[in-house]
């Protein structure tokens, strides 16, 4: 029998305040920032990024530079290597081919993304064709336009459907929390996604005007943590878009913390969606453990 997804949100208390969340958020920074702002964290952070490129003018040709960085970079750094490289479909056989470093997942967006508007048929096909290709991890966006409308089982059913399809890839499916704008329907989308199947709940796309922030952050942590409560089972989590300075990861880091605590501190749980932030923590470790402030432009 299918989940009826409406009868398992009455289980739930969805009434979040969002000012509350706000003046939460505030609480953990003012207390644990700086204490957590440490060379020993900052390149934890490092090994949890998703190193991503997701524009139209992606080639073969950067996805195989991106590939041939990750797979030199312990030859470079004395440090951790980055969680996984992120590309999208097209891309995937490419870093199949051509990505060798040891631990490091090949991951893709899928399920007609950054939109999520199309046939439940063409998102499902697209996520066991990336699969199919050697993808690791699979990146899909909920259907933003049902769920706003208060089709949350149509929204259930899809992640279910595109859950499947990715067999034994892992599923992080993206809550667009810009496009949600309350801590309520973040909490809703969050318990949604996690009842439907996610290995892990990210915020977004990186292609909207409102990405990851700190207060979406601490109401999906929060809901991991009592979904881990309730089945025993643990769900990653992901924040993506505009993270990009050394700053940015730490706070992120702390919710995470406050949240979920030591257990998920790892990339086995946490994973950050990013570009740039790479290149910028090498430099704010470098300058950290040198004195020197050369900017470090290594991917």
């Amino acid at each position: 029998m299918e989940k009826d997804i409406l009868e398992i949100l009455k289980s739930y208390d969805l009434k979040i305040s969002d000012a509350e969340v706000k003046a939460n958020v505030k609480s953990i920074l003012d207390r644990d920032y700086e204490t957590l702002y440490t060379i020993e964290n900052l390149k934890k952070n490092f090994s949890f990024i998703d190193l991503t490129t997701l524009n139209s003018t992606d080639t073969h040709a950067k996805a195989k530079s991106f590939a041939d960085n990750v797979n030199n970079f312990q030859n470079d750094f004395d440090m951790p290597n980055v969680a996984a490289i992120c590309v999208y479909p097209y891309q995937v056989s490419t870093l199949n081919e051509n990505l060798k470093a040891e631990g490091v997942r090949i991951a893709s967006v899928a399920g007609v993304f950054p939109s999520s508007q199309s046939f439940i048929e063409v998102k499902a096909l697209e996520c066991k064709m990336a699969v199919e290709k050697g993808a690791d991890d699979i990146d899909i966006v909920i259907s933003i336009g049902a769920f706003l409308e208060g089709h949350y089982q149509t929204v259930f059913d899809e992640i279910t459907i595109q859950k499947k399809a990715c067999g034994k890839a892992h599923l992080k499916v993206i809550l667009e929390t810009g496009e949600l704008k309350t801590a309520e329907n973040i909490r809703t989308a969050s318990i949604i996604a996690m009842e439907a199947g996610a290995d892990f709940i990210k915020t977004s796309t990186g292609k909207v005007a409102v990405n990851a922030t700190l207060e979406a952050a601490y109401v999906m942590t929060q809901a991991i943590k009592e979904y881990f409560n309730r089945t025993g089972k643990m769900i990653g989590f992901k924040p993506a878009g505009g993270i990009s300075t050394a700053k940015d990861a730490i706070e992120f880091y702390a919710v995470s913390k406050n949240n979920l605590g030591e257990e998920w501190l790892n990339n086995k749980w946490s994973r950050i969606g990013a570009s740039s932030l790479a290149n910028a923590l090498l430099t704010e470790i470098h300058k950290l453990e040198t004195g020197d402030l050369k900017e470090i432009k290594y991917f």
